[in-house]
């Protein structure tokens, strides 16, 4: 029986910007295979797809910058016969004051050699369309124009945590306030530090529960951020009054800023909730929709647009961060 051969992962972005009202994206020159294309990479071992998203088009441009809306992804057999598949992201140039907390908690990033990339260009999206070497390259960038004319391109995000792995609640002789995580939990808890950086992640709201605060735990000492913890977020709390639970979501919705909220099981049912009525139809269409909606550390990014009727979530992505 002939192996598998697993496919190459690789992940990039499409960086944008909006000069006198015309959108703008990045290309990149490779003298190797004299290609114009975008910025992107080979996964490296036990890295997500974000963290290589966004490390990938930090190399080839010399800029960091936070992942915005998913946009379609390839798949294509390689010469060799196997097969590859690239993730593409929307990503802008990470500003300074703003994303500055995030960026402390990736890993440095050495640029590409000239001979690796010996230009990068900035081009209205309808020269880019022309200058790209391959056809295929131009799905991507079709997505990124309908996502910008329909005013989905600007967004944050609010990243829906479920804590890690927690001691089981039979064995654990203390009260649920303080349960910790379990060695996988801890493992979870710090799987989550590239994947929240790579979206730009500067706020974090938790459940003051141990197995919550443990969860963001590594983030928060990444990124020096404050974290607010509130009881509103635990499951007594939210048995008790889940309206606290939505009113939180809401204006974490109506922020700015980008935003991970760690809580649990019980009371993802009503940041759902609130997330769908708040959705296009067909993002909440796609949202998780039955118990436990998310496993422990996983991740669900909502990507949230300003519109004349209120914030919107315009995508949605659900994100298990591998273990290393």
């Amino acid at each position: 029986m002939t192996a598998r051969v697993p496919a190459v992962r690789t992940a990039g972005g499409l960086v944008w910007r909006v000069r006198e009202g015309k959108l703008q994206v990045q290309l990149i020159h490779r003298p190797r295979y004299d290609d114009w294309s975008w910025p992107k990479g080979k996964l490296e071992p036990g890295e997500s797809h974000q963290a290589a998203g966004a490390r990938e088009v930090a190399e080839e441009t010399s800029k960091a910058v936070v992942l915005g809306v998913p946009l379609p992804s390839m798949r294509y057999r390689m010469p060799d016969g196997r097969w590859k598949t690239v993730t593409y992201w929307a990503a802008r140039r990470a500003r300074t004051v703003d994303d500055f907390a995030a960026l402390t908690a990736r890993p440095p990033v050495v640029p590409a050699s000239p001979t690796e990339i010996d230009r990068v260009r900035w081009l209205d999206a309808d020269e880019a369309a022309k200058r790209l070497t391959r056809r295929t390259d131009r799905k991507p960038l079709a997505a990124l124009v309908e996502e910008f004319a329909q005013g989905r391109l600007a967004t944050h995000v609010v990243v829906i945590a479920r804590h890690g792995r927690a001691v089981a609640r039979a064995t654990w002789p203390g009260d649920e306030e303080t349960r910790p995580l379990t060695p996988i939990g801890h493992a979870h808890a710090a799987a989550l530090v590239p994947v929240l950086a790579s979206y730009g992640v500067t706020r974090v709201v938790s459940s003051r529960w141990e197995r919550c605060s443990s969860t963001v735990a590594p983030y928060v000492q990444a990124t020096r951020l404050r974290p607010w913890y509130s009881d509103h977020l635990t499951e007594a709390d939210h048995e008790r009054s889940p309206g606290r639970v939505a009113a939180t979501v809401r204006s974490l919705l109506e922020s700015s800023s980008s935003t991970v909220l760690c809580t649990h099981r019980p009371v993802l049912p009503t940041v759902l909730d609130v997330l769908g009525q708040h959705s296009r139809r067909s993002v909440a269409d796609a949202l998780p929709s039955g118990d436990p909606f998310l496993e422990p550390g996983e991740l669900l990014v909502a990507h949230v647009a300003r519109t004349p009727k209120g914030p919107r979530v315009v995508a949605a992505e659900h994100v298990v961060p591998p273990l290393s």
